[in-house]
């Protein structure tokens, strides 16, 4: 090869690799444009209150429950997020009862938003002696926590108001010596519950903002019908619907049952990588 041939041959790397780096600049200003067209809402810079319940089948979903508060957890830590729990009630065998965690950061609940619904797993039980292949569900509902600047009014009619000891095993999720408030919003029949403050003090207004979480976001449901029924859409929302499948055998994958999004590698998004789960969500929503 001589001189000339030689430049040439380093002149078109040169200009394959600026191009490409070009290329991939343009993409990713595309995706980061898109996200702010696809987070446009108010409430999506919010911070996210997550509730996790299982399902029926006992220690199965109970289980099944604490992988998922895992990987939400391990999701928040991968993307700069905080992540604080707010009431976390352990199973007697394995797993959790319910619980319900704060993701703390800008965009939290824009992004997981639409993890709202029932969950499905799909493995060998290691709770099953003869080694038979299980089906578990568990429930995840996603809500943006309450700004002050957003008004919510409640009167104290309305409440009901309860006081005991915080329960369970304590540890890393909650101060076991703290009393627990539950309080109910009578007319529309929303609970909110709180045992991880230091005082029963700070355990109600724990509570009190979760409750007024959930009337806003019942406010956002209640607005979105009001416009599908003047659009004239029948479907429903519902959810409580299956929306992923987790499956750890014959053969590993995870599927988005509204967005047809998949991931082979299960230990991955078990790892808090959902991101692709996410963005598809979002950008079907379009």
């Amino acid at each position: 090869m001589n001189a000339v041939e030689d430049l040439s041959k380093n002149y078109d790397e040169e200009m394959f690799e600026l191009v490409e780096a070009e290329y991939e600049d343009a993409i990713k200003a595309f995706e980061d444009f898109e996200v702010k067209v696809l987070l446009s809402n108010d409430y999506d810079h919010s911070n996210a209150i997550l509730e996790i319940h299982p399902g029926a089948g006992g220690t199965e979903s109970q289980d099944w429950a604490e992988m998922l508060f895992r990987m939400y957890q391990r999701y928040a830590t991968k993307n700069g997020y905080g992540f604080e729990v707010i009431d976390y009630e352990p199973a007697i065998d394995a797993g959790l009862k319910s619980c319900s965690v704060l993701i703390k950061g800008d965009l939290a609940y824009g992004y997981l938003k639409g993890e709202s619904g029932v969950h499905r797993l799909v493995r060998i039980s290691p709770f099953d002696a003869s080694g038979r292949r299980h089906t578990s569900f568990a429930s995840v509902e996603v809500i943006p926590e309450f700004n002050d600047e957003i008004e919510i009014k409640i009167e104290e009619k309305d409440l009901e108001i309860d006081t005991m000891r915080s329960s369970g095993a304590g540890g890393q999720h909650i101060n076991k010596t703290d009393s627990a408030v539950r309080i109910k919003h009578i007319p529309t029949g929303i609970v909110a519950f709180s045992q991880s403050e230091r005082s029963q003090i700070l355990n109600r207004e724990r509570c009190m903002n979760v409750l007024k979480s959930k009337l806003y976001q019942k406010a956002i449901e209640d607005r979105e019908n009001e416009k599908r029924a003047l659009k004239g859409e029948q479907k429903k929302i519902e959810w409580g619907s299956q929306i992923r499948s987790y499956v750890f055998c014959p053969y590993t994958m995870v599927k988005d049952h509204r967005t047809e999004c998949e991931e082979g590698n299960i230990a991955k998004v078990m790892d808090g990588d959902i991101n692709a789960f996410l963005f598809s969500y979002l950008k079907s929503q379009i």
